[in-house]
């Protein structure tokens, strides 16, 4: 009886490895060195190339930083600050600009900020703007605009000048100014803290005492103790004015001045009328009995 013999299995079609016998084989395996050297190469030089710019760079710090060593007292000495000059003061003194600067000895131009020196300047009760450049090579020129004086505010015994932003620009204590308006009936504490509210009623106040000194002679004094009753006199004569609108008010009168012929307006001093404008379209004479 023959016996069966199995067949062994067949092996599995797996992918053929391109391997080169012989000459090709020796030849593949020296483009593959070839390759390796290639590229290895390529990344010493690179490395070197990148050793190179740091190594230069380094060199060029090392050469600034000696050279500032060196360089930077003498350009300090070449920029050093001597010389302030000031321009635009009338009222205010070149000493008392300088003074505001505050500027330490040895100070060179580029170690100052300009508009923090002259937010310095700023900070005088008479300058209203300032301006600071710098001049080769040793100069900063300041240029200032200074306040107009406005008005003077009558506190108490004392009296104070304002310009026409209502900000304090000297105590003149019981001197005057004859020439200016006169305002009374001010808080003297909302007035020295800068109050937002005060300040829109002072120039609110000057400018009505503007618009009226150019149609009437002598001194415009205006009461402003009332908050919405402004009281304004002028050779005898007083103006009632309400909170608002002050220049439409005044400009109703001038309108019909004529008709009622103001004697504040002849040139000479007249006592006991009132001009009440605080009503609409009206404008109201009394005689003050």
């Amino acid at each position: 009886m023959r016996l069966l013999r199995r067949k062994p299995p067949a092996k599995a079609a797996g992918h053929r490895s391109n391997e080169w016998k012989g000459p090709r084989a020796a030849q593949s395996m020296d483009h593959r060195q070839r390759a390796r050297r290639i590229e290895r190469l390529t990344r010493y030089r690179r490395a070197l190339r990148l050793s190179g710019w740091l190594g230069g760079a380094v060199a060029v710090c090392w050469t600034i930083l000696m050279l500032s060593q060196q360089l930077g007292p003498m350009l300090h000495r070449g920029l050093e600050i001597k010389q302030v000059s000031v321009e635009g003061t009338h009222q205010v003194t070149k000493q008392e600009v300088i003074d505001r600067l505050a500027l330490r000895k040895g100070l060179a131009q580029y170690q100052v900020s300009l508009s923090y020196l002259a937010e310095r300047v700023r900070t005088h009760p008479w300058i209203k703007e300032a301006t600071i450049e710098r001049l080769p090579l040793h100069e900063l020129r300041v240029t200032v605009v200074e306040r107009t004086p406005a008005a003077i505010v009558r506190l108490g015994s004392e009296q104070v000048l304002i310009d026409k932003e209502g900000v304090i620009l000297a105590r003149l204590g019981t001197r005057d100014e004859a020439t200016l308006p006169l305002l009374t009936g001010v808080d003297g504490t909302l007035l020295a803290q800068g109050d937002l509210g005060i300040k829109q009623r002072l120039q609110s106040a000057v400018e009505l005492a503007r618009w009226m000194a150019e149609s009437l002679d002598g001194r415009i004094e205006l009461d402003m103790a009332h908050p919405v009753n402004l009281v304004a006199s002028a050779r005898g004569v007083r103006f009632h004015f309400g909170s608002d609108a002050l220049k439409d008010q005044w400009e109703r009168f001038m309108k019909v001045k004529a008709a009622f012929r103001m004697p504040a307006l002849d040139g000479r001093k007249h006592e006991g009328h009132d001009v009440d404008l605080r009503y609409d379209n009206r404008v109201i004479v009394r005689e003050r009995g």
